[in-house]
């Protein structure tokens, strides 16, 4: 197996810079093109503002990096061709979650010339925030647990963890009790979730039962949320620039089995105390029929297609037009 991420001691991992690889897929496979600095890139990022170009720099995990397309059919790569000279930089990781994406934000692009920063936030990483290991398949392909980089709260300050992480991997039995309690394993109930999953009923099952995929969102004082929160907070505010809060639904909310409710008043409550721009593209989504956004995702593969890519971007493209409008 192609060797993909290299260690790396801030962040855990990046891409392996300058990689060119094609990755096996249910839709056919897909090129992944790394740029130098190790992410999702088929051209360099430099520091100096391109002349007569706008900037956007854009965040996430695996939603936002393009797992299963190729690098010209991610929405931020798709959002070039919408805005009049614009320049989009991916910083997006596979895997990461929010914590990892501001210690990258920190470590690879604090002095990079922008007009606009895009905080993607696939609201699956309120779990992630709290972990502190997770499972990566090795070079082997063989799913061990990797250490991760994490905050805690001491008060109401946020305190910097397992920096550097551990290159070595683990097995849960090399864990104590309480860093097994820590390691993220993929969601709520999981015996319960395959055997759901086995009987072909997930669906029918989350509507009967009001499943809430996400806890953490239900009160704005869970460990979880408040340590999103934080870390969010703490981002945004070191800006000089414009910020777009952008949250991104679950496949559930997607296909109605489930209330985002909870996390849209979370992340509305946050981008209003801060006064950042908050771009929720679920109604956008949403307008769409039931058979179309199916589409947005693979047959099993929850990640977008580039169907689902293509409408993101016109959700977002607006917002940023009217953003960099305001700048230029």
């Amino acid at each position: 197996m192609r060797q993909l991420y290299e260690y790396h001691p801030v962040v855990g991992y990046r891409f392996v810079p300058n990689l060119k690889a094609r990755i096996p897929h249910e839709g056919g496979g897909y090129l992944l093109q790394a740029n130098e600095t190790g992410f999702r890139s088929n051209r360099p990022f430099v520091p100096k503002a391109t002349p007569g170009y706008r900037r956007v720099l854009v965040f996430g995990d695996s939603f936002t990096a393009g797992d299963a397309v190729s690098n010209q059919q991610r929405y931020t790569d798709l959002l070039e061709s919408i805005l009049p000279h614009a320049e989009v930089y991916n910083f997006g990781l596979s895997s990461t979650g929010t914590d990892q994406q501001y210690l990258a934000w920190r470590e690879f692009a604090q002095d990079i010339e922008h007009d606009v920063l895009v905080i993607a936030v696939f609201v699956e990483n309120v779990r992630r925030v709290v972990a502190r290991f997770r499972p990566h398949r090795d070079a082997e392909g063989v799913e061990r647990l990797y250490a991760k980089p994490f905050y805690t709260l001491e008060g109401d300050q946020l305190q910097l963890h397992q920096v550097p992480p551990s290159a070595e991997p683990f097995d849960l039995g090399d864990l104590s009790p309480e860093e097994q309690g820590a390691v993220d394993n993929g969601g709520r109930f999981p015996l319960l979730r395959g055997i759901v999953n086995k009987l072909g009923a997930k669906e029918a099952i989350q509507r009967m039962t009001h499943y809430q995929p996400l806890p953490a969102y239900d009160s704005a004082a869970t460990i979880g949320w408040r340590l999103m929160r934080a870390i969010l907070a703490q981002w945004i505010r070191a800006q000089t620039r414009p910020v777009v809060l952008m949250p991104l639904p679950l496949p559930q909310h997607l296909d109605e089995v489930c209330d985002a409710a909870p996390y849209q008043a979370r992340f509305t409550e946050l981008a209003a105390e801060l006064g950042c721009t908050l771009h929720d593209p679920l109604p956008d989504l949403m307008r769409y029929n039931k058979a179309e956004r199916r589409r947005f995702r693979w047959e099993t593969d929850i990640h977008f297609t580039p169907e689902g890519h293509r409408a993101l971007a016109n959700s977002l493209a607006p917002v940023l037009e009217r953003l960099l409008a305001q700048r230029a």
